[in-house]
């Protein structure tokens, strides 16, 4: 058990004893914990990834008024949309959902056509700051943590991420209460649990974004390696995790 107090107030400067608290916890003892002290301050950030999805059917059952957003980028597949429905139906759950700027894309597409991502990387991160980051940032507003699907083995990008992070961009606690986890504990809670999932999974993707960003990946590839293929592996990042 911790043996200091902490509360909504101080948590960032016990953000390592934290780490070390849970660090042998399951994922559905940090959530618990981190809904007991933020209740109604805490929101699940959803991509309706495999990780996501699981975050939300152990969120739901821990605590049943979760707040779960999720951004439509305006360039999804239809299945992410069919998965949307279909958790929303089982769960009987609403999602916040946040769009982009319409006068942004309208400006970026008009100067550049409407597939500028492939053009450089500068603006492959402007395409994904309009489309993620500023959503991102009204969807964080008013709350005071966020919940996140990232896994170390997820990327190179990823591997130094811990179970409670503090995010300096967007001043708030961050956890990740999958972190540890592999692929196959994620598969097998799907599993176990009858969870809904994106079926495009079904057909060699392991990662789902915006659909011209998004492919299937090749047999030995890594499995981010279908994010923004034509990019170094160093750099496959929309910026929603980015750290100062």
């Amino acid at each position: 058990m911790l043996e200091i107090i902490i509360e909504i107030g101080n948590v960032k400067e016990h953000i390592d004893v934290l780490n070390e608290e849970f660090k042998d916890k399951s994922p559905e003892e940090v959530l618990k914990w981190a809904f007991d002290l933020f209740g109604e301050k805490i929101v699940l950030a959803s991509s309706l990834g495999l990780e996501d999805q699981v975050l939300t059917d152990m969120s739901v059952k821990i605590y049943p008024k979760a707040h779960i957003f999720f951004l439509d980028t305006g360039r999804i597949n239809q299945e992410t949309y069919n998965v949307l429905e279909e958790t929303m139906d089982k769960y009987k759950i609403k999602y916040k959902i946040y769009f982009p700027k319409a006068g942004e894309i309208e400006k970026l597409q008009g100067e550049f056509g409407p597939n500028p991502f492939y053009k450089s990387i500068e603006l492959r991160h402007q395409c994904c700051h309009i489309r993620k980051i500023e959503p991102l940032q009204r969807a964080l507003k008013g709350y005071e943590a966020w919940i996140t699907g990232l896994r170390k083995q997820q990327n190179v990008t990823r591997v130094n991420t811990e179970i409670f992070e503090w995010d300096e961009i967007n001043n708030l606690i961050k956890i990740n209460p999958l972190v540890n986890w592999c692929v196959i504990d994620v598969t097998e809670h799907i599993a176990e649990n009858n969870v809904p999932y994106n079926k495009l999974f079904d057909q060699g993707y392991t990662s789902v974004g915006c659909a011209p960003c998004t492919r299937p990946i090749k047999l030995g590839q890594d499995r981010r390696a279908g994010r923004w293929w034509w990019e170094a592996p160093e750099k496959r990042e929309c910026g929603l995790h980015q750290k100062q």
